[in-house]
């Protein structure tokens, strides 16, 4: 049986190509940017909300995302799912699985 490709037989998935890896070494400009970026991070409190059907969704029970090395500076603020938002991700999720069956091999392996 073929595929809408018109594909049949062994699938060669394609080598992964990764970003390039960075040493961060002391006094790299990789490294100064880093730093840069972790400051200006330190300093924002950002709201999450729950993504439900690709919509965001704010349940308005929110819990804090914390520094791990200081509990005590709050990053962001995040949405807590209760069972309102827990059922409406499961039917989103079925709702989805029926075009995501459809899709062929040579899209669907690229988004999973």
């Amino acid at each position: 049986m073929t595929d809408s490709f018109g594909f049949c037989g062994i699938r060669r998935v394609p080598p992964p190509s990764n970003e390039p890896v960075k040493a961060y070494a002391p006094g790299s400009p990789e490294r100064a940017e880093l730093k840069s970026r972790l400051r200006a991070m330190a300093g924002e409190r950002i709201e999450i909300p729950l993504v439900i059907g690709g919509r965001q969704v704010r349940s308005g029970d929110l819990g804090k995302a914390v520094m791990p090395h200081d509990h005590a500076h709050v990053l962001a603020d995040w949405h807590k799912a209760g069972k309102e938002q827990v059922a409406q991700a499961i039917e989103a999720a079925a709702a989805a699985r029926r075009e995501w069956a459809s899709w062929p091999w040579r899209i669907a392996w690229r988004f999973s």
